[in-house]
């Protein structure tokens, strides 16, 4: 994987799922606990081992999806108030000690203690060796966090004396005096958000810890079962409690040369969870329901296999299919099927750590088309998340004096703005007003998704039960932030920010915001016509509900209509201006800045500003490119009364990769399917930095605070849909491959209306479609515009007539 990724074996499908490291590897322990993270949708729990504490190196962190907390907190005598996803008292701990020696808190060097990260089964297993005053001790520890069961995960340890016979004391204890300290730069603010609720234990080797949130008074239970299992009983079982930490301690006899098995079962649940009385006594219940490790084992391991055969991306080369796994392995660990049923969205870091505070940003966008042909049940759960939190967008929207509903750039759990007010620049040490609440376009976001997962799963009910609403909501306010420029005859838009994130005023002004962002606008456009669509789309007597129920009347549709046909788009030098006076920006000297990725901080520090520049952090007015296809940004600009040039989009293209410093990993992913078409040794390389952003920590520090979620997920798309060219609509499969020449071949599994499973194969000479026998219809495909049926229990090979290999 490079200098600094993990190690993995060679040999069959199952090895290269598999990744190791040794104590000697140079990747920072920091990105080894991320990429070690093991989660089930529900809860995820970072890859510290169970006798670390949080010192600066070792962090532990264990994260429930949605479960949030709000505190202020006073730096430099700036008030700051912020919502954490939060660190959840900890259920990892346990270490052990002889009878005469001091608790274990580090493994001997020789030889080097060894983790293995096995995705396919989503076990993470730990080898190391215990010296103490000379008596040697191999232990074993598997952990697993269930995707069987989502509110059980499990530690096993397994000791085998060497060289020695006698007495050891097993501690297996729950945690909850942890604090939010994942992240250096936030350590000034308050990250103490539980205070305890009760312990108690008894003498079977059962314990349970109970928390509070200071602020949302959320409840978080742990139980936890601590055993011998196989082996003899050990000799005394004590239980020593404070107000937030509550242990097990076994008396262990062990014989040189024989292995003891220690298992510790633990069952996470909150006052949030549906379907129980109480949150310790549906711990508790799930603890003595459950099995051994063995038993949850295999439970666990046969839910991952059925998530593999739905989800994988199979490609011929190793280092490439393993880079793929990691990304998918992590991507269904923070949204599983398990995650469709909770009131979650796509939290930008995973539940892997505390970067960006655990907030919803736009990062679904890079998410859902991936899982809208996969677990299109999450995709609407996730969606859901957003019109749960319809009510408080109509408050933003009423607030800022439109219509409809203005959704937050952050969010978090009831869906306010979480934005910061002001920041702090660690590089000057001043603070500085954030703006970034500015960036409407997230609602733009938001309306694609469920345009596109309606236009996929073909879910009627979907769009009458709240996808209509959420759509129609979102134009509503767009719509509304149109003003009418009389000198022109235009439609304007005034005062936001772009994807740039750059560029958040005009150079000199004292007022926020920018004038017509020609992504913004554009895809106002788009999201308008939209809403046509969902009304035509709707039945009859659900339309009118609609309507009625939002209060959208005739006047305001045919503003739709109008506002959809008039907006502003900026050009200059022949290419489309990220925002109006672009042009007026002066040119960046990018000899001396490339790879400088934080430019703003930069520059700020010496006492300039980057708005003064054409200089962005990641892909805008690219981001058309990357959301609608070259004949759907022609139809938004004809619709517009833009005229388009067939070298358009490739001189666009072209003017902003050479302004553009990737600051974010999105930036990757949307310059790789952008170039697809265009420079495909270029796309190729970007979509190898999207591949392995986290795998080898591409931004340099970044990955130790949680995985880039979105950079994973459009990482795995890229390969599918840009590439493979699919596209799913009107009930057709759609393919255009378009293979980098480094990518020989690779397969995939869809699921589709009325197909639950559809094998596609893309090689560079012809695609191969593959459907298992069922009772359902012919498969309608389309490959390079060639209409072919597939019947259910049969396979099609199509050769390519125009291979992509021999396109210029």
């Amino acid at each position: 994987m490079g200098d600094g990724a993990p190690a993995a074996r060679r040999g069959d499908r199952r090895s290269r799922r598999t990744l190791v490291y040794e104590a000697t590897e140079p990747t920072p322990i920091g990105v080894r606990e991320t990429l070690c993270t093991l989660g089930n949708g529900y809860f995820a729990t970072r890859g510290a081992p169970p006798e670390a504490r949080a010192d600066g190196v070792r962090y532990p962190g264990t994260y429930v999806a949605g479960c949030y907390d709000r505190l202020a907190s006073l730096v430099e005598g700036h008030r700051v108030e912020n919502e954490d996803l939060v660190n959840v008292p900890d259920w990892t701990p346990l270490t052990f000690r002889h009878e005469d020696g001091d608790w274990f808190e580090t493994p001997a060097p020789d030889p080097p203690e060894r983790v293995e990260l096995d995705m396919g089964d989503g076990v993470l297993t730990r080898t190391f060796h215990v010296v103490d005053a000379g008596r040697r001790t191999r232990v074993t520890q598997r952990r697993l966090v269930s995707m069987d069961h989502p509110h059980l995960a499990a530690l096993e340890t397994t000791l085998t004396p060497e060289n020695w016979s006698g007495t050891v004391i097993v501690r297996s204890a729950l945690d909850g005096g942890v604090t939010n300290a994942g992240v250096p730069r936030y350590r000034d603010l308050n990250g103490r958000h539980l205070r305890p609720a009760g312990v108690g234990a008894d003498t079977s080797g059962v314990a349970w810890l109970r928390s509070r949130t200071l602020t949302s008074g959320v409840e978080i239970v742990l139980a936890s079962r601590t055993r011998v299992a196989p082996g003899p009983d050990p000799s005394s079982v004590r239980s020593p409690v404070r107000e937030d930490h509550v242990a097990t301690d076994l008396t262990l006899e062990l014989g040189r040369g024989e292995r003891s098995v220690v298992e510790k079962t633990v069952a996470l649940y909150t006052s949030r969870d549906r379907a129980i009385g109480d949150a310790l006594g549906a711990a508790r219940e799930a603890l003595d329901s459950c099995g051994g490790f063995d038993e949850l084992l295999f439970r666990h391991t046969r839910a991952w296999r059925r998530l593999w055969d739905a989800c994988a991306v199979r490609v011929a080369d190793e280092e490439e299919q393993r880079l793929l796994d990691l990304c998918l392995f992590h991507l269904l660990q923070t949204l599983s099927p398990h995650t469709a049923d909770l009131d979650v969205g796509v939290p930008a870091r995973g539940l892997h750590g505390e970067a960006y505070r655990g907030h919803v940003f736009w990062d679904e966008l890079f998410v859902l088309p991936f899982l809208d042909t996969r677990l299109p049940e999450v995709s609407r759960g996730l969606l859901r998340y957003r019109w749960r939190r319809l009510p408080r967008a109509r408050s933003a929207a009423r607030a800022a004096g439109l219509r409809g509903a203005l959704f937050p750039w952050q969010s978090a759990s009831d869906g306010r703005e979480e934005s910061q007010s002001t920041h702090l620049n660690p590089r000057s040490g001043e603070w500085l007003p954030d703006h970034s609440h500015l960036q409407r376009h997230v609602g733009l976001a938001i309306a694609h998704n469920v345009w596109r997962h309606y236009r996929t799963t073909r879910d009627l009910a979907f769009l009458c039960d709240f996808g209509a609403e959420l759509l129609l909501e979102i134009a509503r306010a767009f719509s509304d932030m149109a003003v009418h420029d009389r000198a022109s005859d235009r439609y304007v838009i005034h005062g936001v920010m772009g994807p740039d994130e750059y560029h958040d005023a005009y150079p000199g002004e004292d007022s926020p915001g920018l004038d017509d962002n020609a992504y913004t606008n554009v895809m106002t456009a788009w999201v308008l016509a939209r809403a046509l669509d969902v009304l035509r789309a709707l039945p009859g007597p659900r339309r009118g509900e609609v309507r009625e129920a939002i209060g959208l009347d005739s006047k305001e549709i045919e503003r739709f209509e109008t506002v959809s046909r008039k907006l502003r788009v900026p050009f200059h030098e022949g290419v489309i201006s990220q925002f109006a006076g672009y042009e007026r920006l002066a040119e960046l000297d990018w000899e001396t800045r490339r790879g400088a990725r934080r430019l703003d901080r930069i520059l700020q520090a010496e006492g300039d500003s980057v708005n003064r520049y054409k200089a962005a952090k990641q892909a805008d007015v690219l981001m058309l490119f990357f959301l609608l296809s070259p004949e759907e940004v022609a139809d938004v600009l004809r619709r517009l009364g833009v005229p388009v040039d067939p070298d358009l989009v490739p001189r666009t293209v072209e003017y902003y990769l050479a302004r553009t410093a990737h600051g974010s990993t999105l930036s990757a992913v949307v310059h790789a399917r952008v170039l697809a078409r265009i420079d495909r040794k270029a796309s190729w390389e970007f979509f190898r930095e999207a591949l392995k952003a986290d795998a080898e920590d591409v931004q340099g520090g970044t990955t130790a605070e949680g995985v880039h979620l979105g950079a994973m997920a459009g990482a795995l798309d890229l390969l599918t849909r840009c590439y493979g060219g699919l596209s799913t609509y009107d009930d057709v499969l759609s393919l255009d491959p378009v293979l980098p020449e480094e990518q020989s071949a690779f397969s995939y599994d869809l699921r589709l209306p009325g197909h639950w499973k559809v094998c596609v194969e893309v090689t560079h000479d012809h695609v191969r479609l593959t459907l298992p026998h069922t009772e359902g219809p012919a498969l309608r495909a389309r490959i390079q515009g060639s209409e072919i049926e597939v019947p259910p229990g049969s396979s099609r090979t199509l050769p390519l007539r125009d291979p992509p290999s021999a396109r210029s």
